[in-house]
Parts: C-alpha cells; sequence; structure tokens
C-alpha cells in the first residue's frame, strides 16, 4: 500500500530529530544525516500526470528516468481537493478527523457554505479544525518550522488551520519565490514549506495537455531546479503533491440546478463538481437519495453519509464532524462532473479541469527526494 500525504510532516520531524516522530515513509533510509528539509507542494502535479509533465520538465523527466533523486507514490486524503489535502499534510490526520472535509463545507446549524479558499475568521480556525499541525510540534520540539507564502495566504483561515504554529514568511508576487525558500532554507537548520498554484490553475482554465498547462510545468520544473541547485550539503528537499486532476469534456457534464428531479428535497448543496455533499429537507433524505442513484446511473456512485462513513474513504469521523458531510454524498467516477449553476460562482462551469474525486488520476501523487541520499547521489 503507498504511503499518505498525512505521513509526509512526520517523516520530516523524524529526520530532524523530533522524538516520537514515525517515519511511516521511510524517509530515512532514502535520506542521508540532514540538518534541514524544504517541503515543496505543487499543486495538481498528480502521479499520473508526470510522464505528461515530463516532456516540458527536464528535472521530472530525470526523476522518471532515474537519473537523479527518489520517487515514491503516495495518496492524498478524500476528497482529493487542495483545502483538504493542506489540512491533512499539517495535522497528518485524516478528513474525518480534522474536519476541512472538501472544498466547500455546510456550517452546521445554519444555511451557510464556507468555501475554504475565501476562509478568514469565521468560523474561528481553532475551533473548525482544532487538532494540533507538525508546525506546531516541531516548534514546541525546539525545531524551526518556517512557511513562505504569497502574501495574501497570510491570515485565511485555511493558512491557520493548516499552518498553524510555523513563522509565516510572506512573499510578493515580485520577489523571487525559489530564492526566498532557497534562503530560508540557507539560513537555519529546520523545517522550510513552500508551495505553488500555477499548475493547478492552469488545469482548471485552461486543461490538462493545453499549451498553457505545459508552459506551466515548465516554470515549475524551473522553481525545482533551482532549490536542487542551491540545496546545502546538510539539507534535503522533498517535493509532492496535494491531487492530481483530469479534463471533463462538455457533454460530460450535469447541472443539478436544471433538473428538477435533483433538486427536489435539496435544501443546500456544498463540495464540488466531482464531489457533493448533499443536505436535504426534513424526511427528504431517502428520496433524494433514489432519485439521484437513477439519474446519475453510470455517472456518479451515490451514499448515504451513514454508507459513504462505512467505505473508510473520510477515516474514522470525530462525531463533531458528521453534519459537515451531506445526506447524501455523490462521487463523481469517470471524466464527469456535477455542476450546481444556482449555488457556485458561474466561472466554475467554465473550468475544463477538475478534481476531488476519488480515482487513482485524482487520488495519486508523487513523494520526490532530492538531497544527500544514503547511496551518496543528490
Amino acid at each position: 500500500m503507498p504511503g499518505s500525504i498525512c505521513d509526509v510532516l512526520p517523516a520530516v520531524a523524524a529526520l530532524l530529530g523530533v522524538p516520537g516522530a514515525p517515519d511511516r515513509l521511510g524517509a530515512a533510509d532514502r535520506v542521508a544525516h540532514v540538518d534541514r528539509v524544504a517541503v515543496v507542494l505543487v499543486d495538481g502535479m498528480g502521479w499520473h500526470l508526470l510522464p505528461e509533465l515530463a516532456a516540458d520538465a527536464p528535472l521530472l523527466a530525470a526523476v522518471l528516468n532515474g537519473a537523479v533523486g527518489s520517487l515514491d507514490q503516495l495518496t492524498c486524503t478524500f476528497p482529493s481537493t487542495t483545502p483538504t489535502s493542506l489540512v491533512s499534510l499539517g495535522t497528518g490526520a485524516q478528513p474525518g478527523e480534522h474536519g476541512v472535509l472538501g472544498f466547500t463545507l455546510n456550517v452546521p446549524g445554519t444555511d451557510r457554505v464556507l468555501n475554504h479558499i475565501r476562509w478568514r475568521d469565521d468560523p474561528p480556525h481553532t475551533q473548525w479544525q482544532p487538532l494540533p499541525t507538525w508546525f506546531e510540534r516541531l516548534t514546541h520540539a525546539g525545531v524551526s518550522a518556517r512557511v513562505v507564502l504569497p502574501e495574501w495566504f497570510v491570515g485565511s483561515g485555511l493558512t491557520a488551520a493548516a499552518y498553524r504554529g510555523a513563522q509565516l514568511c510572506p512573499t510578493r508576487s515580485a520577489d523571487d519565490y525559489p530564492q526566498r525558500v532557497a534562503d530560508e532554507l540557507r539560513a537555519a537548520p529546520g523545517l522550510v514549506y513552500g508551495y505553488t498554484a500555477d499548475l493547478d490553475t492552469a488545469a482548471h482554465v485552461f486543461g490538462i495537455g493545453s499549451p498553457q498547462w505545459r508552459a506551466a510545468a515548465s516554470r515549475v520544473d524551473v522553481l525545482l531546479s533551482r532549490l536542487v541547485a542551491e540545496l546545502p550539503p546538510t539539507a534535503a528537499l522533498l517535493v509532492t503533491a496535494d491531487h492530481g486532476g483530469l479534463n471533463v469534456p462538455a457533454d460530460a457534464r450535469i447541472d443539478l440546478d436544471t433538473d428538477p428531479r435533483l433538486t427536489a428535497g435539496v435544501r443546500l448543496v456544498a463540495g464540488e463538481p466531482r464531489v457533493r455533499y448533499l443536505h436535504t429537507v426534513s424526511g427528504a433524505a431517502p428520496d433524494v437519495l433514489a432519485a439521484w442513484t437513477e439519474v446519475l446511473d453510470g455517472w456518479a456512485v451515490v451514499r448515504s453519509r451513514e454508507e459513504a462513513m462505512t467505505t473508510g474513504i473520510f477515516g474514522t469521523v470525530n462525531p463533531r464532524n458528521l453534519p459537515r458531510i451531506g445526506d447524501v454524498v455523490v462521487t463523481c467516477t469517470g471524466h464527469t462532473a456535477i455542476l450546481a449553476t444556482g449555488h457556485e460562482p458561474p466561472e466554475t462551469a467554465q473550468l475544463i479541469g477538475f478534481h476531488g474525486g476519488a480515482t487513482a488520476a485524482e487520488t495519486m501523487i508523487p513523494l520526490i527526494y532530492f538531497g544527500a541520499s544514503r547511496d551518496g547521489i543528490r
């Protein structure tokens, strides 16, 4: 079984000597003694996309060929979406435990849908996501933990929920981002975390395989190549992702807000186009489940909340997080999407690339090691 995104930061903590930190990935078998580690998350760089990326990314091509670095396969958590994955990375916990169970979620007891990307301070991040992060654990163990992020991420609820405890190092759009990460890594021992959304943005807006996506792949490769070139002798660089993705053609989209069979009995819609959480009016859940199962036959797997939980897809679900999951959970299969034009911004329906579901193309992610390895190869 592949390791999980939840295992990455505990393994880094183990490399940095934090007592009791579990190295379930065997990172110590890949990396020689280090006193500093950079972790870079490339948003949208799924495992299945690596061969296609390699055409425009010489460093990634060299990794795939075994010429440099070391490559492992991991899984992200479900739903395969950025907010869920970032908090799973930061806490080392499954979504059912940390509670960030999707791109958007109903705030229980209200008719409000919380968009985790736009989330600021309501609800308070320590209440919505109360678990400790590995950045906090590193700091408490006396190990420096720094996060290099664009300045507009600072102050967001998602940043606090995922990276709480880290020293935030904001950057501006005009800054040399890879240089800033490299400078932070050289400045002091410990963990330095970096993030880039370039590839994922191009996939959403222009599609996987588009010229814009390939240009983004080239830029990501330049970023990683510069970091590898500037690694100090006692440093390692770990590169991973939060999810993969796929393109959804126009004829494989259903707009729930244009079909009365799909709106009947539904009080509130959350999630995203590949995974929908349907919160139903009182007593309507069985009818909604039956209607959606019939209409979406061959398009999606439709389950009650209880059925979805028994699959273990969310991990163990803390009772406080149960109401955040819809009464009905709809997970797309194949290259399909369920739009909700009456509930979401119009830009969502215009996207080409999607993720969030449980397919291998969406959930399998890489973990690449660079640095002083056990066999002496960087």
